[in-house]
């Protein structure tokens, strides 16, 4: 998940000087799967009998993105446990070389892969009425990493009483307490471990090193306006502004696959695909037993049924005939993919499956449903001083950062530029931060396929408990099919209000005197916009998604009509199946989802492993001296 798992989004190209140099290398790019529409969606079961000398998995991962790199990681720790890990997309490295694949790897060319469809879902959601009938992009990763692959890197774990709500909403044990010691064990903080911050987890995480002007002044203007400063916005305090924790190491990505998944490619009990789509879950009654793939467009079994058809000598599987979900399917595809797959295998509602002559074997109406995103917009500042990422991003310049970085992993290509933001609240009475700033030194036009045109800056901006909530569904029995996506964005009047102020809030910190030496005429919104209609306006012409979709299986309690997956993220009313992405938060989390996710797994791999549940009671949290007012 950009959350992804995903994560923000931003325009700065100097990745293309890279390219320059390297395109040659690039152009055995592994290809789409084939777009072959021949599907059949009834199920085909075989009843022969297995082989005591049949090779056999313990678990089936579908998805080796944020979360099943994690899984697939930690459950082969146990060297008695196997694993067979399925990725609908390459690699992330072209012939192993980081170098080669620098458009994954170099943070500041984060915005090739958010427009190549090679390595991305490329999702498109419904005209959304309320944004003026736009059709918002979605990118999603389809690679090894998953979204960590493709995200602005920006580490944000959200508010420990996001949690807290979790548990409220069904999901027990999975409040503020028990979620802590996860994020801890998943992390490798450069500035060492606290209560909060982990010290020798695989996912390291850094702060920026630009130390640029115009990220000091946003964080000054910000206390200018009344808003504290925060040292750690994952730690004790969230509210304020400060500088940002990333997943960037020595200069690189730090995606999950690099993380959690390449240090354990020698296990013996690990097993990698990738190019494999997986169309459909495999039942016995209902247990889940398997899954059906294609591999580079050929379909296959994976399971307690044989394999169909003859499979061609250069995939790797060719010696089986027969291979055992011996304990459990686990769905790791996010929170379009994993809905998606249950529905094409007959988990769902009932009354949508039987539209498309799929077979129900489960009826859970949440299935696709609840789906939550955060939405935001750019609030853009003319920069009288040439000291933005302006200037970086012309041929000249970005060959030199390209190849600085091609040669010592160090420069303007080390970092994707986001590092500083924060967290404030909207109003008086709101318990904790419900806005989100990510400040960039750059402008970005339609998601960075535009180069900027001028020296200027820009927060990215939105809110973080949007109360529009919406849905997916198929659109035929086709896994070839994406779904339809509706988030129905900015459908309540509390949506809108809050982007009024996201923008009122953020006009006033560039107003601070901290920006004084840097403040040229506002380029977005613009001068002309400034009553409350012309506000709303420029939102549902401007706002775009965050890339943060989640909610969609929603983990719940078993009373719980809504709720697809329990607190140990079973899939309801059946047996052998689980749910492990961002698919099963109850409620979106208040910031980016991409450490979440890896909390989620890291959470869930001991469940699965029958492991004590890790828990740190009564962590302080800190809380504002009065909620009366808005700061």
């Amino acid at each position: 998940m950009l959350s992804a798992a995903a994560s923000g989004k931003v325009g700065f190209n100097m990745g293309m000087g890279v390219g320059r140099c390297v395109s040659a290398w690039l152009r055995g790019s592994p290809n789409a799967l084939n777009t072959r529409r021949d599907w059949d969606p009834s199920p085909r079961y075989s009843t022969t009998a297995a082989k005591a000398s049949t090779p056999s998995f313990n678990y089936v991962i579908v998805g080796a993105g944020s979360a099943g790199c994690v899984l697939a990681n930690r459950l082969t720790e146990d060297p008695q446990e196997s694993v067979l890990l399925l990725e609908a997309g390459p690699k992330d490295r072209t012939l192993g070389n980081v170098r080669l694949s620098w458009k994954i790897h170099m943070p500041a060319a984060l915005t090739y892969n958010l427009c190549d469809d090679k390595v991305n879902w490329f999702y498109h959601t419904l005209p959304q009425e309320h944004v003026n009938n736009r059709v918002m992009y979605w990118p999603r990763g389809r690679v090894w990493g998953g979204s960590s692959s493709l995200n602005a890197m920006v580490y944000i774990r959200g508010h420990g009483e996001d949690y807290n709500r979790w548990q409220r909403e069904g999901a027990e044990g999975w409040d503020y307490d028990h979620c802590l010691p996860y994020f801890r064990k998943a992390q490798c903080h450069e500035l060492g471990g606290d209560r909060y911050r982990g010290a020798s987890g695989p996912l390291h995480v850094s702060r920026g090193k630009t130390n640029h002007p115009l990220h000091r002044a946003f964080i000054e203007a910000g206390q200018q306006a009344g808003y504290p400063f925060t040292n750690d916005m994952n730690g004790f305090q969230q509210e304020g502004l400060g500088w940002m924790d990333m997943t960037i190491y020595e200069g690189k990505r730090w995606s999950t696959a690099s993380a959690y998944l390449r240090p354990v490619l020698n296990r013996a009990n690990l097993r990698t695909e990738v190019q494999c789509l997986t169309t459909r879950i495999l039942f016995d009654g209902r247990r889940a037993v398997g899954v059906e793939y294609t591999q580079n467009g050929e379909k296959k079994q994976v399971g307690l049924w044989e394999i169909q058809q003859p499979i061609s000598p250069h995939i790797s599987l060719s010696s089986l005939s027969q291979v055992f979900a011996e304990k459990e399917v686990i769905l790791s595809g996010g929170a379009i993919n994993s809905p998606q797959l249950l529905m094409l295998s007959g988990v769902g509602n009932a009354d949508d499956l039987k539209q498309l002559d799929i077979p129900v074997v489960q009826h859970l109406p949440g299935v696709g449903r609840n789906l939550q995103d955060h939405l935001e917009l750019y609030v853009q500042q003319q920069c009288t001083q040439p000291i933005t990422l302006y200037k970086a991003q012309k041929p000249f310049h970005m060959v030199k950062i390209g190849l600085e970085w091609l040669l010592q992993y160090t420069g303007y290509g080390a970092t994707a530029h986001l590092e500083s933001g924060g967290f404030i609240r909207s109003r008086g009475g709101v318990a904790h931060p419900d806005i989100q700033f990510h400040f960039l030194p750059s402008q970005v036009i339609d998601h960075g396929r535009v180069a900027s045109k001028i020296e200027a800056y820009q927060v990215h901006v939105g809110p973080m408990r949007s109360t529009s909530i919406g849905w997916l569904k198929l659109k035929s029995a086709s896994p070839l099919e994406h779904p339809i996506i509706q988030p129905n964005y900015l459908s309540t009047d509390t949506d809108v209000w809050e982007f009024r102020e996201c923008v009122k809030l953020s006009r006033e910190i560039f107003a601070q005197k901290a920006f004084d030496p840097f403040r040229g005429p506002e380029v977005q919104p613009g001068p002309e916009c400034q009553s409350d209609a012309e506000i709303d306006a420029f939102v549902r012409h401007k706002a775009d998604s965050a890339y943060h979709p989640s909610c969609t299986c929603k983990m719940g309690s078993p009373s719980d009509p809504m709720a697809v997956v329990d607190p140990e993220t079973r899939v309801l009313g059946l047996e052998g199946l689980r749910v492990v992405d961002a698919s099963i938060m109850p409620s979106v989390v208040s910031g980016n989802l991409n450490a979440p996710t890896i909390m989620i797994a890291e959470k869930a791999a001991d469940i699965i492993r029958g492991r004590p549940a890790l828990s740190d009671p009564g962590v302080p949290v800190y809380q504002p001296g009065s909620l009366e007012t808005q700061r």
